[in-house]
């Protein structure tokens, strides 16, 4: 299903070759913080939502003026798209040519959204949806059209440039880069493999064109990469690393994302734009720090895991405090996926019946 193959970074593979990496590495200082009462939780569902387990609402990006684009599943399972206005109003949307599946991942400051849907054949489309409700669906060039191949959007920068990755005929990954005249680029990680389940695949961009993501090389191991405005690719792995996966970049280049060390819990990442990491935990003994966003001023946002199975939300500041949350009536699962330049978070929880919720935490 699409949403597994996007948390493909959520699943690392155990055998990976080791790669060694000679970038420097900066220590975490981090204080941290779990009091609820500094933060204000607005909780939402979206109406047609569904309430049995894995049913709900999703919530994916939060723009500057606190609009909202995410996904909710129906009682039926079937998925389609939505934008929380600032005011609260919800308006669905499902894209054209879709079948049970519309996936909306995210929003720019003028509201317009990216994502992609399913075909009755199983094949994924990009689509953007402007700001009058109007759809623009694309295909990346080299995209195959069997069920579980074809172009999937995850990223839309505020000029209304997008990226993602496509699946061709051999079910290989490559990124590509869509300008909002229409024009797409397609790019490959210099290392990357080329067989099915290998190759590039693209998860952030931001302003100034700089996109981000990770790649599976030959062997099947997973590297980080930026690849600047030119063009120009850089893979990286993170220090002692045998797994890197970089998720979001902001304004300035910075990386956020999650790496892989043998013997020791996944620890998040913030990769500079010199390529300097700074390793991020949140203090405890926990089995993973999953940072899922970074915003304009550095500030990043994300999840753990604990011993126990259950997910709990973070925010770091750019000076490196950790302040940890649970949403109001989380049971198991509080997940941040995205915060904006006033360090607002959105998200989602599920219930003591794993029915998922929106979440929205203001500081």
């Amino acid at each position: 299903m699409s949403r597994c193959l996007r948390k493909l970074h959520e699943a690392p593979t155990a055998a990976l070759l080791c790669v060694l990496c000679t970038i420097g590495v900066r220590a975490q200082q981090a204080a941290i913080d779990t009091n609820p009462s500094k933060a204000s939780f607005t909780i939402f569902d979206v109406p047609g939502a569904g309430a049995g387990a894995y049913q709900g609402t999703t919530p994916e990006s939060i723009n500057l003026s606190g609009d909202i684009a995410g996904s909710y599943s129906d009682a039926s399972g079937a998925y389609y798209g939505f934008v929380r206005g600032a005011n609260g109003a919800i308006t669905t949307f499902d894209a054209p040519g879709a079948a049970f599946y519309t996936f909306a991942y995210a929003i720019n400051a003028p509201g317009d959204i990216a994502g992609y849907y399913l075909d009755a054949n199983g094949a994924y489309h990009g689509f953007v949806r402007n700001t009058s409700g109007v759809f623009t669906t694309f295909d990346a060039p080299g995209a195959g059209t069997g069920a579980g191949q074809g172009t999937l959007a995850y990223a839309i920068n505020n000029a209304g440039d997008s990226t993602g990755y496509y699946l061709d005929s051999i079910s290989a990954f490559h990124g590509f880069v869509r300008a909002a005249t229409g024009t797409i680029t397609t790019f490959n990680a210099p290392d990357a493999g080329t067989g099915g389940f290998q190759g590039t695949l693209a998860y952030g961009i931001n302003n100034s064109r700089g996109i981000c993501g990770y790649y599976v090389d030959l062997n099947d191991a997973i590297h980080g990469f930026a690849r600047a405005a030119d063009g120009t690719i850089t893979g990286f792995t993170a220090p002692g690393a045998i797994a890197t996966w970089a998720l979001a970049t902001n304004a300035s280049g910075e990386i956020a994302g999650h790496f892989q060390v043998p013997g020791q819990p996944d620890s998040g990442m913030l990769r500079s734009a010199r390529g300097v990491f700074t390793t991020i935990n949140v203090p405890g003994k926990f089995i993973g720090t999953y940072p899922v966003t970074i915003n304009k001023s550095g500030a990043i946002a994300g999840y753990y895991a604990d011993f126990i199975g259950a997910w709990h939300g973070f925010r770091r500041s750019v000076g490196g405090d950790i302040t940890t949350f649970n949403a109001p009536g989380a049971h198991r699962r509080t997940i941040p996926r995205s915060m904006n330049e006033s360090d607002s978070i959105a998200g989602s929880f599920t219930d003591a019946n794993n029915v998922y919720h929106g979440f929205l935490l203001t500081p």
